[in-house]
This record gives C-alpha cells, sequence and structure tokens, in this order.
C-alpha cells in the first residue's frame, strides 16, 4: 500500500521522516528498536487504514530520519513524536508503539498525556526485570553481524548507508544496556484508556504485563498465543506459512471504536 503522503518534518533540530495513509481519526504508529515503518508494520498497515487515518513514523537515526549526534532516549523519542503532531496540527490521536516504540509510547503517555486519545502497547517493557536476565547479556555483546537479516534488508532497501545501519544498530544496543526502569509513580499517573498486547511466547515476560496492566489503572491486556511482533506481521516473524488471521487488527479497531 502505497502512502497518501509522506515527507519530513523538522522536529527538535531534527529532519524526520514520517507517512500518512487515508484519513480519519488518526492513528500514530511507532516501530521498534533496529527497524523501519515497513520492518515492523507493512503488513498490518493496509487492514488499519480501512478505518483509520495511519500516521507512520521513524525516530532518530532509524530509516530515513537524520541523526543526532546525542545518543537515544525514549524521553527524546517521545518528545519528537509530540513535536511532530504539532506541525501536522494534530491536537489528539491514537497511539500505537511496538517493543522500543511501545516504551516511545509509554514516555509520550506520561510527558504529553493531553495529545493521547487511546493507548496501545505492543510488548511494552517499562523494567528490566521485564524480561529474562540473558536478554541484558545478549544486548550487552550486541553486534551488526548478529542482528537478524531482515531488518538489515529492510534498512538497505531504503538507505543506502552501510554506516547509517551499523550507526543505528549500535546506538539501539547502548540505549538497551543502559535501560533505566519506569518507576512506579510515573506509571500510576497514567490515565488513558490503554491496551497492552503480548505473546505467550514474546520477549516479554507475562509477569510484567501484569504488572504494567496493575499500574495503568484504566488498561486491557491481551497476552496471545505469538511471538514478538508476530501478531503485527513484524518482518522477522514472517514465515512461508504465515497469513494475515494472525494480526491482532480487529482486536485494536474493537479497542479503539468501544473501550
Amino acid at each position: 500500500m502505497q502512502p497518501t503522503h509522506s515527507g519530513y518534518s523538522e522536529v527538535n533540530g531534527l529532519r524526520m521522516y514520517y507517512e500518512i495513509y487515508s484519513e480519519g481519526f488518526p492513528l500514530v504508529l511507532i516501530h521498534g528498536g533496529g527497524s523501519t515503518i515497513q520492518s515492523s508494520f507493512e503488513r498490518i498497515i493496509p487492514l488499519l487504514a480501512s478505518s483509520n487515518q495511519i500516521i507512520a513514523v521513524e525516530l532518530q537515526a532509524h530509516g530515513r530520519t537524520d541523526d543526532r549526534e546525542s545518543e537515544l532516549s525514549f524521553q527524546q523519542d517521545a518528545d519528537d513524536v509530540f513535536r511532530l503532531l504539532k506541525n501536522l496540527k494534530i491536537s489528539k490521536a491514537n497511539i500505537l508503539g511496538f517493543s522500543n516504540g511501545a516504551t516511545t509510547a509509554l514516555q509520550l503517555a506520561i510527558r504529553q498525556p493531553e495529545c493521547i486519545e487511546k493507548l496501545i502497547l505492543c510488548s511494552p517493557l517499562a523494567k528490566r526485570n521485564g524480561v529474562p536476565s540473558w536478554f541484558w547479556e545478549f544486548m550487552g555483546n550486541a553486534s551488526l553481524e548478529n542482528m537478524p537479516q531482515q531488518l538489515k534488508d529492510s534498512y538497505l532497501k531504503i538507505v543506502d548507508s552501510e554506516q547509517g545501519l551499523k550507526n543505528m544498530h549500535d546506538k539501539d544496543a547502548r540505549r538497551m544496556v543502559n535501560f533505566e526502569d519506569i518507576n512506579d509513580e510515573l506509571l500510576e499517573s497514567i490515565e488513558i484508556p490503554t491496551l497492552i498486547v503480548i505473546g505467550d511466547q514474546d520477549i516479554i515476560k507475562p509477569e510484567h504485563a501484569l504488572e504494567l496492566h496493575d499500574k495503568i489503572k484504566n488498561s486491557r491486556l491481551a497476552i496471545i498465543p505469538a511471538t514478538h511482533g508476530e501478531y503485527l506481521g513484524e518482518v522477522t516473524t514472517i514465515s512461508p506459512n504465515y497469513s494475515d488471521r494472525f494480526l491482532i487488527t480487529d482486536m485494536v479497531e474493537k479497542f479503539l471504536k468501544y473501550s
């Protein structure tokens, strides 16, 4: 599916790339770490665009968006998304973030709650104990050679720069190594209607999703039979027998319309 409009916006000293699909009330899509719009959301955008205006973004150092001298932070990413919405003259939107994008969405809900109508957190991480202990050792030893080939291919398809790819990978890895918990007081301050989704074979622990569900008072929780991002059609989860019936489109639409 081709976007209705795509372009760049000057955002906090950054040239930020975005795509818009269809019309209606806006649903902002925030991709995962090491990803692009297409690698996280290409499968689900056409389905969600049937009843929402989709605004998909690429964050600092990812895909077609520029980089800064500074390291990546979820707080800065949240501020960048907020500024983009201001530039597009959007005062309120629904927000869907996946993986690192869900952590960014959490920061947006904490820092700028007035801009969010409803919040969808797909495989969110708020605390270091939300993933198995081996994850942190893996991130500490992360190398570009071990990055999933599908993510590398997705980046290089739109940006012909091996150096840009390595920069994105290394900055993402350092951000995760230095990940800091979001404290309970901030999580408990979120009053936006929220849907939390993880897979039963996700990297995110079920008990972490339950903790978030407990802390975010106006939230719903779905643990579905899937791996990390499989329920969105994330590129590394696509297999020969993959079907769009695995996607959570109906769940998202029901939450946005009725919850």
